[in-house]
C-alpha cells in the first residue's frame, strides 16, 4: 500500500497547524508558504477534511483554518481515511462480500495486512505526532 501525496501533505498541513498556538487561525496563503504545499492543493484536501470534522475554517480578514478537536482524539488513520478513502490493500478486503472468497488462497493474507495497517494508523494520534516533532533532535520534517 502507498499512502499518495493527499496523505502525506495532509498530515504535514495538520502538524503545522497542531503546532500553532490554541486559538491561531492558519490561512492556506501562511500554510502553503511554511510547508512548500500549493494553496490550491491544500484547499483541496481541506474539503474532505472539514466533511470529517477534522478542520474548521473561519471566513474573514483574520479567519483561517484551525483544528476542530482534541489532537489526541485525532488518529492518523482518520485524517488518510478522510483524503485517501479506504486503506485497504486490495478491494476485496473493504467489501462485505467477496465473490470469490470461499476459493480464494490469498484472502486471508491480505485481511492481516489490512488489519495491521489499520491498528497501526489508528494507534498514533496528532498529538503523538507533535510530540515526536518537538522531542526529536533532527526531524524529517522541519516548519
Amino acid at each position: 500500500m502507498r499512502i499518495s501525496t493527499k496523505g502525506r501533505y495532509s498530515l504535514i498541513a495538520l502538524l503545522y497547524m497542531a503546532l500553532l498556538e490554541k486559538g491561531v487561525y492558519a490561512s492556506t496563503r501562511e500554510i502553503a508558504s511554511k510547508t512548500a504545499i500549493s494553496e490550491g492543493y491544500l484547499e483541496q484536501l481541506f474539503i474532505p477534511l472539514r466533511k470529517s470534522g477534522i478542520i474548521q475554517g473561519v471566513r474573514g480578514s483574520q479567519g483561517g483554518y484551525y483544528i476542530e478537536r482534541p489532537l489526541n482524539e485525532i488518529s492518523v488513520g482518520s485524517i488518510l481515511r478522510s483524503v485517501e478513502g479506504t486503506l485497504a490493500p486490495t478491494e476485496c478486503v473493504d467489501s462485505k462480500h467477496c465473490p470469490s472468497e470461499a476459493s480464494c488462497l490469498s484472502r486471508h493474507t491480505w485481511k492481516s495486512l489490512y488489519k495491521g495497517i489499520i491498528d497501526c494508523v489508528n494507534a498514533i494520534s496528532l498529538q503523538d505526532l507533535v510530540a515526536y516533532y518537538n522531542t526529536d533532535k533532527d526531524p524529517e520534517y522541519a516548519i
